[in-house]
């Protein structure tokens, strides 16, 4: 059972081995990377997030600030605070917490990041470089994604991909990446209907809804590879999207929650902090 698990841990340890490195050649030229992280409300799973970001920066050497604003701030109002911080502290490395309260237009305040320190790649000029591909860094967790699926050694091309969730971080860019690599992608939202029987002829199952377990093991074939990037919190436990302990018996690789998706992100994050330095 365990040769079936992708354990996050032991993919981003490798990543972050890397960037310590690359942190402390820059250091050795007086350059110290600096990553801002707004935070909007107490969202439970966003400071939980935020929190394993800014530990893993400190291991590898780098400066994290943290700007917790409350829940009742208003779009234009977080748009001039970012903007302020942008000018006064120029970080090489800017994130917005997502999501975002109801109230706030998430597009308007990604939007009023710099593209050059958008380590999220949610800007509307960076992900249009992830549709053209030409693109120099690619949005955390899709990239995650990647990690894990390349972990497995499938060869993406013609395979059937079914995306749980099209939402901003992970469906829809994912779709692209996916598409881009000659997969057959199919984007589930919260519309779609027969989706067990999608899952069913799907060779990767991807999802990323934060809604605990949906998918379980009735929705897929024998030898289907599950990624759950997907994270909720229920009396203060986290859970993912997946069943794991049924879906286990039946997949050929599945990422667990805690300790899958969530640590390849923050490295995938810290690297292309590293990346867009240069």
């Amino acid at each position: 059972m365990e040769k079936k698990l992708i354990l996050g841990q032991s993919i981003s340890k490798k990543i972050l081995k890397t960037l310590e490195k690359r942190v402390k050649k820059l250091k050795s030229k007086k350059i110290t990377p600096k990553l801002v992280v707004i935070l909007v409300g107490n969202d439970k799973p966003s400071t939980s997030y935020v929190k394993h970001k800014g530990k893993a920066a400190e291991k590898i050497g780098v400066n994290f600030k943290l700007h917790h604003f409350k829940e009742t701030i208003s779009g234009k109002g977080l748009i001039k605070k970012i903007e302020e911080i942008q000018k006064n502290e120029k970080p090489n490395g800017m994130i917005v917490q997502l999501p975002l309260p109801k109230h706030i237009n998430e597009v308007k305040v990604l939007n009023s990041i710099d593209p050059k320190i958008d380590i999220d790649c949610l800007t509307n000029e960076n992900l249009g470089k992830v549709i053209s591909r030409s693109h120099k860094i690619l949005p955390p967790t899709p990239d995650a994604i990647l990690s894990a699926i390349s972990y497995t050694k499938i060869d993406l091309k013609g395979k059937n991909v079914v995306i749980i969730g099209s939402g901003l971080l992970i469906g829809r860019p994912l779709s692209i990446i996916l598409s881009n690599l000659k997969a057959t992608v199919t984007l589930c939202n919260s519309n779609t209907k027969k989706i067990k029987e999608k899952c069913l002829l799907a060779d990767i199952i991807i999802s990323g809804t934060g809604k605990k377990h949906i998918i379980k093991a009735e929705m897929i074939k024998k030898g289907t590879i599950v990624i759950d990037a997907g994270v909720s919190f229920y009396k203060n436990k986290m859970y993912g999207d997946v069943d794991v302990e049924n879906v286990i018996k039946k997949a050929k690789f599945v990422t667990p929650t805690p300790n899958g998706i969530g640590p390849i992100t923050v490295a995938k994050l810290l690297e292309n902090l590293i990346i867009l330095m240069n």
